[in-house]
């Protein structure tokens, strides 16, 4: 859970978690900010995550540059009789169906690795966009309010375990994730 939670007891962050951008690798433009003008030109598919169909972070981020009529909504719900409904709009991005997505990173990391087409993961900083409007969150786990000595001894195997928690979360393509000096919560974002 995110560790800025507070109905929870939580543990020290073991990773940031970002939202990205996911494009192809043979694309001609670059992205790396809400404010790279070549959004204004591509169809940008973003997550719905509300069974409200509520705006994700991303979405709010467009919207306030004006850049609306170009944006595709997909839902992270569906039928899970299908095949991984929140990954659909990583493989509209490899079919061209869209030119690029803003995706939550776990999401946007593990699907496209998945696919047979090359797909830049660049996963966008916490200061993306106001404090209102996150981007990135540190996750820890969350156990009982009172539960100091669960916390604790997750809290040490954490850090026993920090080596194989890195090995996971590559394995899985989290983006951002540093080289195997840098601790895990410790990533390399883009602003």
């Amino acid at each position: 859970i995110p560790a800025e939670i507070d109905v929870v007891l939580t543990t020290q962050p073991y990773y940031t978690s970002s939202y990205a951008f996911v494009y192809p690798e043979a694309a001609e433009y670059e992205l790396s900010s809400f404010d790279d003008a070549v959004l204004k030109d591509l169809n940008i598919g973003v997550h719905l995550i509300g069974d409200d169909y509520t705006n994700s972070p991303p979405a709010h981020a467009l919207s306030t540059r004006g850049i609306i009529d170009n944006v595709v909504g997909y839902s992270v719900f569906g039928n899970y009789a299908d095949d991984s409904p929140p990954g659909k709009i990583i493989e509209a991005v490899a079919t061209k169906d869209i030119d690029a997505a803003i995706v939550w990173g776990p999401i946007a990391g593990y699907f496209a690795q998945q696919l047979d087409v090359a797909l830049h993961v660049v996963p966008l900083s916490s200061a993306a966009e106001s404090e209102s409007l996150l981007f990135a969150y540190d996750i820890a786990l969350g156990v009982r309010k009172n539960d100091e000595e669960l916390k604790n001894t997750l809290n040490a195997l954490l850090r026993q375990h920090a080596d194989e928690i890195r090995k996971i979360l590559i394995q899985y393509g989290m983006p951002g994730i540093g080289n195997a000096d840098e601790p895990p919560n410790n990533l390399q974002q883009v602003k």
